[in-house]
């Protein structure tokens, strides 16, 4: 194998600490690719025999170490070199190393030659087709989608890895709507599935955030065929880039998942029971999150502020969590404790967000401030803004609610202020929310004696 020896010596000095030098990679001549083709082809076709004679699998371990040495020099040859690229993809080595990689797919063995020229032949893939159009779409239509589809299934985590990043590389706007396709959305769901398997994992999270959280069509598909284990998961991830990369998820996407939470918002309710780990409550919460997170983009909240239902539902379901806490001790019952000791609950916080999200809903909004008022949300959001070890911060955000609600709107500023002439609600209460009450003639105005912050 003379072809084998220079492809070795070749190697050797790529990786004497000269491994991305260009002078290095200048050395590997076309005919060095032209003989590794041919080993590729040669031990591909060995191997195919070998898997079809029982007789011969003696011999598989020293073939899969020689395609892993071929896919090691390959790899390293066209690191950041268009002109390696061009020349292994016009000689066909893509052709060739899928062939090989599907054959690989077809062994059934455990030995660790045969991870190790797996994952050898993806990190090629990915080397040749990074930054190279024309490689990309090579990759793309051989490997796609049988290839992808069984590397994001596999049991190891570098395939995995290696197979999210040739992914990556390749995905663009037009094929990320091609995933979106029925046949095409079991490729999705598995990046979704190996991304919560493995979060760590860097090409997969930037597949889901830089892919398909920007095409609002394959989220409503993908969301339809999620588990409530992977809706949770993929709506953590969401809120993540949100808060950590400022990621805005745009105007159809928000609208999508405010749906989704009125529709299923009423399963919280089940956390009622202390035992009780609904997973579909916990999308309920996670919808929650986001929604608090995306009313507070002034670029998303219009969107949301006219979305219909939004706000009735948000109120609704507050009405219905404040009384489940007070008939019965639960998670949603106001509690206060001068002992400092964390409460692990999922539901810990939800009151305090619903209000934190009607709060936003009524920012500068006349018609969501008026339709608080109609729903009788303004007394509920008053018998919800003391200290609650269930609710951190519930206060605070009560008094940005009744900020939001009161701002330019007399007829607010004059029912909170009959409240407080009446008891309802008392002065010490509206003062700790930064409010006071003031005499104009036949009125009484609530006054603002503090500023608020924006949403």
């Amino acid at each position: 194998m003379n072809a084998l020896r220079g492809a070795a010596a070749w190697i050797k000095r790529s990786q004497a600490g000269q491994l991305f030098e260009l002078r290095i990679q200048e050395t590997a001549t076309e005919s060095l690719f032209q003989d590794l083709l041919q080993i590729l082809k040669k031990v591909s076709h060995e191997i195919d025999v070998t898997y079809k004679d029982a007789s011969t699998l003696a011999h598989l371990d020293s073939r899969l170490l020689l395609l892993s040495e071929c896919f090691r020099c390959l790899r390293n040859a066209c690191v950041q070199c268009a002109n390696n690229q061009n020349v292994m993809r016009n000689l066909g080595l893509i052709d060739a190393s899928i062939h090989v990689i599907q054959l690989l797919q077809k062994l059934e063995t455990d030995l660790e030659s045969l991870l190790i020229a797996f994952r050898c032949s993806l990190q090629f893939l990915g080397n040749i087709a990074t930054g190279n159009r024309d490689s990309q779409n090579s990759v793309w239509k051989l490997a796609f989608p049988s290839l992808f589809l069984n590397c994001l299934n596999h049991q190891d985590e570098k395939i995995i890895d290696y197979c999210s990043m040739i992914l990556f590389t390749c995905l663009n706007p037009e094929r990320t709507e091609q995933l979106q396709e029925q046949n095409n959305l079991k490729i999705a769901l598995g990046v979704l599935q190996a991304y919560r398997r493995s979060p760590e994992l860097e090409w997969m999270t930037l597949i889901v955030t830089n892919h398909l959280l920007k095409c609002p069509e394959l989220v409503k598909a993908l969301y339809a065929k999620l588990s409530n284990q992977e809706r949770t998961a993929l709506l953590e991830l969401i809120l993540s880039e949100m808060k950590e990369n400022h990621v805005v998820i745009g105007e159809e996407m928000a609208t999508f998942l405010a749906v989704s939470f009125e529709e299923k918002c009423q399963s919280v309710l089940r956390l009622v029971s202390a035992t009780n780990e609904d997973e579909e409550a916990l999308v309920t919460i996670r919808l929650l999150d986001v929604l608090c997170e995306v009313t507070s983009n002034p670029g998303e909240l219009q969107s949301l502020q006219a979305c219909p239902g939004l706000l009735e539902v948000a109120i609704s379901l507050l009405q219905l969590v404040h009384l489940a806490g007070k008939q019965t001790a639960n998670i949603f019952t106001a509690s206060y404790s001068t002992e400092q000791e964390e409460i692990s609950h999922p539901a810990v916080g939800f009151k305090s967000h619903l209000i934190r999200l009607i709060g936003n809903l009524c920012y500068k909004n006349k018609s969501n401030q008026d339709k608080v008022y109609e729903l009788n949300g303004i007394p509920l959001i008053l018998d919800n803004c003391s200290i609650d070890d269930n609710n951190p911060f519930i206060n605070q955000w009560a008094v940005y609610a009744i900020h939001n609600l009161t701002e330019e709107n007399e007829r607010n500023q004059e029912f909170i202020a009959r409240m407080e002439q009446q008891g309802l609600a008392d002065n010490p209460v509206l003062e700790s929310m930064g409010l006071g009450v003031e005499p104009r003639g036949q009125k009484l105005i609530l006054k603002s004696v503090k500023q608020m912050p924006d949403p």
